[in-house]
């Protein structure tokens, strides 16, 4: 295989997991038990494996982190500024998905210390640039049904649901 003699960015993935419940959003979180910033909380997500497709990356590190399988994940942006991970220049692929809190149950598991779901009005400090990723992801998810196709994000959602996740209020 041929080999760069430049260095290269890394490339790892991410995923903005919100739960409907009741007219009631809120997206799950991590406690990271690794450096860099062991402790804090962030989104599930982690570095892609050789030869591994995005899609594959994101679906494998949820299941790591969360013990959560199955879930239909939308694929949103990238991120790339330098700085963002102290561990070098990487970029990140983002993912979003809605559903049904009470269809799951998640585990903090591998890399994971903890897990917790937190209401986006009452984010704690993350890790990474995961605040403007979580930002991001509500403004997609509105253009999503703004444009009518919100029966994809959460299928068999009421209209409680559905309201809920169109007056997402877009943490700053």
């Amino acid at each position: 295989m041929y080999q760069y003699q430049y260095p290269r960015p890394s490339v790892s993935v991410d995923t903005v997991l919100y739960g409907v419940e009741a007219g009631r959003i809120s997206v799950l979180l991590i406690e990271r038990a690794n450096p860099p910033f062991a402790g804090c909380w962030a989104l599930p997500g982690g570095f892609v494996d050789q030869d591994e497709d995005l899609p594959v990356a994101a679906a494998r590190e949820l299941e790591e982190e969360t013990c959560l399988s199955g879930i239909v994940l939308h694929q949103f942006g990238a991120y790339g500024k330098m700085g963002r991970d102290p561990r070098g220049h990487t970029i990140t692929v983002a993912y979003f998905a809605c559903i049904h809190k009470s269809s799951v149950n998640p585990v903090a598991a591998d890399d994971a210390k903890n897990l917790r779901w937190f209401a986006l009005t009452d984010l704690p400090a993350l890790a990474f640039d995961h605040s403007e990723i979580i930002h991001d992801a509500c403004a997609k998810i509105r253009e999503r049904i703004h444009l009518g196709a919100w029966e994809r994000l959460l299928p068999m959602a009421s209209i409680s649901d559905v309201e809920a996740i169109n007056l997402l209020q877009i943490p700053e």
